[in-house]
């Protein structure tokens, strides 16, 4: 396959995912900012969501004060935020575009629909309405994309390279929303509500990437911070987890390596490796928010791997 037309589909499965778990971490802000707390932890959610998507500076400069409205703004509809929902969805369907005849008919019109139907929602007022209901809403479109994919794509390169693109976007944002919550979790001692109220931000973290059903199955007993790092980062029957993930790139990886790969395919491995043999104990020895930090930037150099051995080169910034 042309490395222009893997790019392509790489980065058009990683835009779809990545407006996705947008969506998941607006929304499980959203839901928390609506519990009852002081402003000042209120606003700390929503900092900690712009700086963990490396976009503080950018909103700072352009919003000054910090609005709920604004950040759900900034991060839904300003298309100079390319990491924006509107500006991903946008990406995702210029990107299938360009390579429509490796496509599916099926694929490019659920694609295509959904740049299309976004643009209309926004008009309408839907955002403004109902964030969580728009939330939802990205949140299917982008699952139904992944499932027209699986159900009508040829298992060919095409494919595989949608695959990695949507799981290494996956581990990428796991651990940023994971990572959120843990930074915006400082609650004041003598807050008489404070056992209910983590109760509920940690259930709404769950909810975010579609495992509190999943949580109550497995443990079957009340949510407890370290059990809700374990589900998400080493479980590997959790759909949404880092392990998980990681085993999904390391497979793909296997089946596309060409001359040039051997060490993406190792960085990938050890990367892999080093997850599925931890122990959350360790983990929060270290420090979780240690842990997701270099995990982060592994998954980093790892992305600039694929490009580099696959794909069309990233330019330095």
């Amino acid at each position: 396959m042309l490395s222009r037309t893997a790019d392509h589909l790489f980065w058009m499965a990683r835009y779809t995912e990545r407006a996705e778990n947008t969506a998941r971490m607006l929304d499980v802000n959203y839901q928390t900012s609506l519990l009852p707390q002081s402003a000042e932890v209120a606003e700390q959610g929503w900092w900690a969501m712009l700086d963990i998507s490396e976009l503080t500076t950018v909103f700072d400069e352009k919003y000054g004060l910090l609005t709920r409205d604004d950040v759900i703004d900034f991060m839904v509809r300003d298309m100079t935020n390319v990491s924006s929902i509107m500006s991903c969805l946008r990406a995702a369907r210029e990107n299938a575009r360009a390579v429509r005849g490796s496509l599916t008919t099926e694929v490019w019109e659920t694609i295509n629909t959904t740049w299309l139907d976004v643009q209309r929602m926004i008009a309408d007022g839907v955002l403004a309405d109902d964030p969580s209901q728009f939330f939802e809403w990205v949140k299917f479109r982008s699952h139904l994309a992944r499932g027209v994919q699986f159900g009508t794509m040829l298992k060919d390169d095409a494919f595989h390279f949608m695959r990695l693109g949507t799981f290494l976007e996956r581990a990428d944002n796991t651990a940023r929303i994971l990572d959120v919550k843990f930074q915006a979790s400082t609650v004041d001692d003598s807050d008489p509500n404070r056992d209910a109220n983590d109760f509920y931000h940690w259930a709404a973290v769950l909810r975010s990437v579609s495992g509190f059903e999943v949580y109550r199955k497995v443990y079957r007993t009340v949510i407890t911070p370290e059990r809700v790092a374990e589900l998400l980062v080493l479980r590997p029957d959790m759909p949404r987890s880092l392990v998980s993930s990681m085993d999904e790139v390391v497979s793909i990886l296997a089946l596309v390596g060409n001359q040039h790969s051997s060490e993406t395919e190792r960085q990938a491995g050890k990367l892999h490796a080093d997850l599925k043999y931890a122990r959350i104990d360790d983990i929060f020895a270290v420090g979780l928010h240690a842990f997701l930090t270099s995990f982060l930037e592994r998954i980093g150099d790892l992305g600039n791997g694929i490009s580099r051995d696959f794909l069309v080169p990233l330019l330095a910034a």
